[in-house]
């Protein structure tokens, strides 16, 4: 057989291994006239349609020069324009880039530098991060912008209106690289997770595990961009499900677009959950039509769970655990009586979880570090090996979560190995403090860090245990009364030595419209000179 020059093009991919053309295309096959998308309630599309719209930009970005295995850096907030270009550049097989744009422009620009993008597409609500950054950014060669004509970038939306809304040749499948996703970068550069074509689909069969109907309509707002589109929108159009697509999904807007769209799914964490029940506005929305809830991202407070079903006592609420590296890992049933109302469930389809102790050896109804496995998983830290030999073990990824997994194979996420708190000798997970003060009617949310005791070099540290809550409106609470409530209630290692009453805890921007994931390190150094 004669070898191919080192400058060929890559051969075709199989459609049906391009995550593109899986998740998209093959929907458009077979059902052209369902509903795929309604963006912001102003634009839908059907299957066939969103389809064709793709196509035209996937032809515009081979035209301006995006070929297959380019990366790409994507700047994107806009939610329409992600679901279209992400989707058009896998399935011509360029790699994105996928970039937050909550980041500084310090930040963005060293990602950018890091990930060996030599193009880089943006929309108008980025041209201010996009001017800062791209004097710093000489490895771009090639400029794309949403949203209108700029002197100094290719129109695609005006190139993509020339293009033809055929079929582009895919390319990139099964273990070719798809995409770098980031994680949060909470204590270094955020690190590229590189995920594949095959892995992506692998996670974008979430519906094989959480039921859905032929007529599921599933909400979302701009936490698309990134690892949300993956584990948000694509199993959604996977799943051939009706994707509606909003710019906000805070609490405000959520009470309008449910009702309005007759949403049945949605994926959430459950501070949006604390935020939205814990006024009155909730009270008049219909939100009759919501029949599955998944919930993740953080621990979920028994308490929490009983507000949700006595709001929506229509809906089944699912529990699931993953990271960036291998989304929606686990996930079950939280509101049927079968399971403990703190476990995550068992591992999905085709996925596997366990958890080890400090010799690697695995444990049953102990404590322990969790491992992840299964087809989803990432294939590596994008140029950054060093850091994958610390977390991929074998067929294992090992992310620095502690749990413990039960004879049942249900596991319990109990937090972050570094989020544990020492006090009085023995080890305590937030959530569990958490949980107690949520319990409290008073409370609407509560955040427990430890604070370090003795800085003399001994090893581990022993804390103090500090509590941030939330009162609920009109509750009357005082830190006092909670503190003596909470005293009660808790053995003397996880009682709070101070608690502390907040307007609002601190929590990630993450493009949801609502609170993101909760900022433990930013309380301990708000209230930590309360002790």
């Amino acid at each position: 057989m004669t070898p191919s020059p080192a400058n060929a093009p890559a051969p075709a991919a199989d459609p049906f291994g391009n995550y593109g053309y899986a998740v998209l295309t093959a929907g458009a096959l077979a059902c052209p006239d369902r509903t795929a998308l309604t963006y912001c309630g102003e634009r839908r599309f059907s299957y066939a349609e969103l389809d064709r719209a793709v196509n035209r930009r996937a032809h515009a970005l081979l035209r301006s020069g995006v070929a297959p295995g380019r990366r790409v850096a994507a700047l994107l907030g806009e939610t329409l324009g992600v679901a279209e270009t992400y989707l058009a550049q896998f399935k011509i097989g360029a790699v994105t880039a996928a970039l937050n744009p909550f980041w500084s422009a310090e930040v963005l620009a060293a990602v950018v530098d890091r990930s060996g993008a030599t193009a880089f597409v943006y929309d108008a609500g980025m041209d201010a991060l996009v001017a800062e950054i791209r004097p710093k950014l000489p490895g771009i060669g090639l400029w794309l912008r949403l949203g209108g004509p700029s002197e100094d970038a290719v129109d695609l939306d005006a190139l993509a209106a020339r293009c033809p809304e055929d079929q582009p040749e895919i390319r990139g499948s099964g273990d070719d690289p798809l995409a770098l996703f980031y994680t949060s970068g909470s204590t270094d550069l955020p690190k590229a997770v590189l995920h594949t074509h095959a892995g992506a689909l692998a996670t974008a069969r979430l519906w094989q595990d959480i039921p859905r109907e032929a007529d599921s309509v599933f909400g979302t707002g701009a936490i698309i961009w990134g690892i949300g589109f993956p584990a948000i929108a694509g199993p959604a159009l996977y799943g051939r499900m009706h994707l509606v697509l909003e710019q906000d999904w805070g609490p405000e807007n959520f009470l309008r677009v449910v009702p309005r769209e007759k949403v049945t799914h949605v994926s959430l964490i459950p501070s949006f959950f604390s935020a939205l029940l814990a006024g009155d506005a909730h009270r008049t929305a219909d939100l009759s039509s919501v029949t599955t809830i998944v919930l993740g991202g953080e621990p979920l407070a028994p308490a929490l769970l009983d507000r949700i079903k006595e709001r929506m006592p229509q809906a089944r609420v699912y529990g699931y655990y993953g990271q960036t590296e291998a989304p929606y890992s686990v996930c079950g049933r939280l509101d049927d009586g079968s399971q403990d109302l703190r476990s995550s469930g068992r591992a999905r389809t085709g996925f596997a979880v366990r958890v080890t102790g400090p010799g690697g050896e695995p444990l049953v109804d102990e404590v322990g570090e969790i491992n992840l496995a299964g087809p989803h998983r990432m294939a590596r830290y994008d140029g950054r090996p060093d850091k994958t030999a610390e977390v991929l073990r074998g067929v294992w990824y090992v992310g620095g979560d502690l749990g413990r997994i039960d004879a049942e194979g249900r596991l319990y996420v109990l937090g972050r190995r570094s989020d544990a708190i020492l006090k009085g000798g023995r080890w305590t997970p937030p959530a569990e403090v958490e949980e107690a003060a949520a319990e409290l009617e008073q409370v609407a949310e509560a955040g427990a860090v430890g604070v370090p005791e003795n800085t003399d070099g001994e090893d581990p540290v022993e804390q103090r245990l500090l509590l941030a809550v939330v009162a609920r409106p009109g509750s009357g609470a005082t830190a006092e009364g909670i503190a003596a409530a909470l005293a009660e209630r808790l053995p003397e290692h996880r009682r709070p030595d101070a608690v502390v009453l907040a307007d609002e805890l601190p929590h990630t921007a993450d493009a949801s419209g609502g609170p993101g994931k909760l900022l433990r390190r930013e309380i301990r150094a708000r209230y930590a000179d309360r002790l």
